[in-house]
């Protein structure tokens, strides 16, 4: 081999540049706002609900109840998910209307008017803006997470699809983080900062509406919902190069021939047709788990292990940084693991380990107090749940979603993937608190039976989808499918010959 072979060769291992930037692009705005805005409602908790007793005083003459306190932010707090389940409902049909590029960046009104609400709801004595300000946002993240991720996969060739697919896991992870940095009492976390701090979530609005329009849309979106074969060879070259573009216009091509007599699939049509059944089962499964998996328990309880372990009350914030930094590079390395292990290890493994993490969490904290030892221990199992979840159910979760349904089905399967996990994270936000009442530390063998009945679930029911176009990705569910067809139809026959 030459050398200049061999610089060609490894050029071809590294997406282009155009395309990493164009991921970054849609990811500062898309679901690195929902991991920003997941995160940075914490550090202010007390500087609120001293603000809505302040006002509550100033209008009425009287006291605050503790009910009524405790009412209005856990409404606060609650409402960012009705905001996410009607951000995720309309994402799908927007994506189809507007194009992805095109949602991506209308979702930013979301984004700067609720900044604006936020912002001014100190100055002008009306907590009543909270609650609609964290509405839009959580309009803004439900969007996001529908759409970005499905431009991502749109965009990526298929060398690189489970890589860029990543970019959704890292940027949550890393919104997570950069809430939990700039909530400290160093930077915006003080009480005269904290209508700042929320009004912040503008920032990733505004880098998006400056960066993003420099790229173009989704290649598929251009060929096969609009027909634009040169706007769509355009965008290749810009996002693949001169060298790479040629591949993926075929690949896309056969899929638009594949599809020449379908439109735009609706969230309903998906249950009726039998052809994505289990491609529909299968995501719907994945995102319910992604949320009942004991990832927000394991947050809850990190609390208490960390004073427990003997960690000061003032020291704990910094520590729960360290948790979200071990989430971020976790993502990031998943991302590196993703094009040699597959999709399918990663998240058999990932729920595995958590599965092994739930066991070993019950038995420390059923012996907290038998040794000082056994409090580091129960950190230890935090770490290892969390570097589970984001090694696997963290990250790929939403590349399945993109690599299970072809063009047409995809936006109505990401409406109902988004809908399925906002409803989920409402769900167990509501029962969680009294799942602790009634089980206390034992509510882990709840999460230790989800999270082996999925792996079960991917290995028994989920294709290897590294490497693989998305029409033989469908081509081997429709095997899959008519093997079992025909064995419940042998089943009946043997039955029927044996009754007679």
């Amino acid at each position: 081999m030459s050398l200049n072979e061999g610089s060609a060769e490894s050029k071809k291992e590294l997406p282009n540049k155009s395309l990493l930037l164009a991921a970054c692009a849609a990811c500062i705005g898309g679901t690195f706002q929902y991991g920003y805005n997941v995160s940075v409602i914490n550090a202010p908790t007390v500087y609120v609900q001293t603000f809505i007793n302040q006002t509550w005083r100033e209008r009425y003459q009287t006291e605050i109840s503790e009910n009524i306190l405790t009412l209005l932010w856990s409404t606060i707090v609650s409402v960012f998910t009705l905001g996410g389940f009607i951000g995720a409902t309309v994402g799908g049909t927007l994506s189809v209307k507007l194009g992805r590029k095109g949602t991506l960046l209308t979702n930013n009104i979301f984004a700067l008017a609720a900044a604006l609400l936020l912002g001014l709801s100190y100055p002008t004595g009306f907590f009543e803006l909270l609650i609609i300000g964290r509405l839009l946002t959580g309009i803004n993240a439900g969007i996001g997470i529908c759409v970005q991720p499905l431009y991502l996969g749109e965009i990526a060739p298929t060398a690189f699809r489970g890589v860029m697919g990543m970019g959704t896991s890292v940027f949550i992870t890393g919104g997570i983080l950069t809430g939990q940095v700039i909530g400290l009492k160093e930077l915006l976390g003080g009480e005269e900062y904290w209508p700042i701090l929320l009004s912040t979530t503008c920032i990733p609005a505004i880098l998006q509406l400056l960066v993003l329009p420099w790229f173009p849309e989704s290649p598929r979106y251009l060929l096969i919902d609009k027909g634009d074969e040169d706007g769509c060879k355009i965008a290749l070259k810009q996002l693949h190069g001169t060298d790479g573009c040629n591949g993926e216009l075929e690949d896309i091509e056969k899929e638009r021939d594949n599809l020449a007599s379908f439109n735009a699939r609706k969230p309903w049509e998906l249950f009726t047709d039998r052809t994505v059944r289990w491609q529909l089962l299968t995501i719907i499964v994945l995102n319910v788990a992604q949320q009942l998996n004991g990832i927000n328990a394991i947050y809850f309880y990190a609390d208490y292990v960390f004073k427990q372990s003997g960690i000061p009350d003032d020291k704990i914030p910094y520590v729960t940084v360290g948790t979200g930094a071990c989430e971020c590079i976790t993502a990031l390395t998943c991302g590196m693991l993703i094009e040699s292990l597959g999709r399918k290890v990663l998240i058999t493994g990932g729920y595995t380990l958590m599965s092994i993490c739930c066991i070993l969490f019950t038995l420390t904290l059923t012996f907290q107090d038998a040794s000082p030892v056994v409090p580091y221990m129960s950190m230890a199992c935090i770490s290892g749940f969390i570097l589970s979840f984001g090694l696997g159910p963290g990250g790929v979760t939403n590349i399945l979603t993109t690599e299970l349904f072809t063009q047409t089905a995809r936006p109505a399967a990401y409406m109902i993937s988004g809908s399925v996990n906002w409803l989920s994270f409402f769900f167990i936000g509501l029962v969680f608190p009294f799942i602790v009442i009634r089980l206390q530390h034992y509510c882990f063998l709840v999460f230790l039976a989800v999270c082996s009945s999925v792996a079960i679930y991917i290995i028994l029911v989920v294709p290897e989808t590294k490497n693989k176009t998305f029409l033989e990705i469908q081509s081997e569910f429709q095997s899959s499918n008519n093997r079992k067809a025909c064995s419940v139809e042998g089943a009946g026959a043997n039955l029927l010959s044996t009754s007679t």
